[in-house]
């Protein structure tokens, strides 16, 4: 029985995973990690965060009481409190290339953005880049540096987040960078791609970086397992004819990047190109240089 494409037309997957590394830049670095915990620098400040996956010990353990904050989580490791041994500013400014943005002490560990997605803009970038003002779509897309990367690399950018907040400390991001090519939605991704798919919209380039659990603003529930089949398949639909990517990132313990990988090629099969695959890992400035993986992803390119 013919599938109604052939083993040609289909996406390659490479046999092995890609480890994309992000290494210190000048605002930010992984200082040093172990004992469930790590040690960044965001611009000036020392910052402790907890990590379950660093089960080694620390390089450098006398740098450690030298930290301006350290998260405190609650009943899991994502809420919880900060504690200040030294008062800090509410946002500090930091920079990655042409896209500037707001590190903030937020309730859920995180710092209003995540270092190791560096790997993403650097690629993103130059995917960007290659194309004449390609149409890019950032679902699920946080605070905006992957859509200022995008925007400052010359792609016209929708930038979709279900958070009203969110998409507001993205449009500072904006300001703070000199970017005014982004349009903003705050809407629920999966309910904004269908309108799109019926105005017979298309975008050469996605973005998708779900959340494991999440609400619109209209209520609308997602989960991750339950609901990225879906959108992938919607998404297919959106890429122009000869769009340039499709990326997807998960942060679950649960899902791999070849996962990942195997669903992308799924719904794009009369797509050809390559689906790379792996995992997102931050590196840290010691001579050690221990890693620490922290999200998976697969990429599906044209090229």
């Amino acid at each position: 029985m013919s599938l109604g494409y052939t083993r040609a037309m289909s996406p390659r997957l490479p046999d092995q995973p890609l480890i994309l590394r992000t290494r210190a830049w000048d605002d930010y670095a992984l200082v040093d990690s172990g004992d469930g915990r790590k040690l960044e620098r965001y611009g000036q400040a020392l910052v402790v965060r907890p990590e379950p996956q660093c089960l080694w010990s620390p390089a450098q353990p006398d740098l450690w009481s030298r930290a301006d904050a350290m998260f405190d989580p609650t009943d899991d490791d994502e809420a919880g409190n900060w504690r200040f041994n030294r008062p800090q500013p509410e946002m500090t400014e930091l920079a990655w290339g042409a896209a500037r943005f707001n590190a903030r002490f937020t309730n859920f560990r995180h710092l209003a953005f995540f270092p190791e997605q560096a790997a993403n803009w650097e690629w993103l970038k130059t995917a960007v880049e290659a194309r004449e003002q390609p149409r890019i779509l950032n679902l699920f897309g946080y605070t905006g540096v992957a859509s200022l990367v995008c925007a400052a690399a010359g792609g016209e950018v929708t930038h979709v987040d279900a958070s009203k907040k969110s998409v507001a400390y993205a449009k500072e991001n904006a300001a703070l960078s000199g970017i005014d090519n982004v349009r903003w939605i705050v809407e629920d991704a999966r309910k904004f791609v269908q309108r799109e798919i019926r105005r017979g919209n298309r975008y050469d380039g996605i973005i998708l970086d779900p959340p494991k659990y999440g609400r619109g603003p209209d209520g609308q529930v997602w989960r991750l397992f339950e609901d990225t089949p879906e959108l992938v398949s919607l998404c297919a639909e959106l890429l122009s004819d000869d769009a340039a990517f499709l990326l997807i990132n998960a942060y679950a313990a649960r899902i791999s990047g070849m996962a990942l990988a195997h669903l992308l090629a799924d719904r794009l099969p009369g797509r050809g190109g390559v689906i790379d695959w792996g995992e997102l890992g931050l590196v840290e400035d010691s001579p050690r240089a221990a890693e620490i993986g922290l999200s998976f992803f697969a990429r599906w390119s044209a090229a």
